[in-house]
């Protein structure tokens, strides 16, 4: 019973940080397209800050109970090894996007909306892999 409390409990902390991956890039295109409106510029700045921050708790909490799974309850397969080298990827997308949520707060510009909204989609291929790795371990 404690393994299906605790993999619950990873899928949804997961889930968490996806959303918070998904969405801190949209806020970034917005950024790109506000231009001189300095309070929906603070706005989304604020709610940039907030969604990274979240994204990092959510990652975290799934980072142990994902732990607590290999550790404890023995989950183990090179396709873990495959997984694990595919969230690194995921949550280093996660740090790009904070980092140009901090530099766009000092001042820097952003990309253009149409590269955010293209880089906005790179998680989801990282997305449909890990999960594809976790249902079939293919190895």
């Amino acid at each position: 019973m404690a393994y299906v409390w605790t993999k619950t409990f990873h899928l949804v902390f997961v889930i968490a940080f996806m959303a918070a991956v998904f969405y801190l890039p949209r806020i970034l295109v917005n950024l790109a397209e506000a231009g001189n409106q300095p309070a929906v510029r603070d706005r989304l700045l604020l709610m940039g800050r907030r969604l990274y921050r979240f994204g990092h708790v959510m990652f975290g909490l799934a980072l142990l109970l994902g732990l607590a799974l290999w550790l404890h309850f023995g989950v183990a397969g090179g396709w873990l090894h495959a997984k694990l080298l595919l969230v690194a990827a995921v949550f280093a997308f996660h740090i790009v996007t904070g980092r140009w949520l901090k530099a766009h707060a000092a001042g820097r510009a952003l990309p253009s909306p149409r590269a955010l909204r293209w880089f906005n989609e790179l998680p989801l291929v990282g997305l449909v892999a890990i999960v594809w790795l976790v249902l079939a371990k293919p190895f």
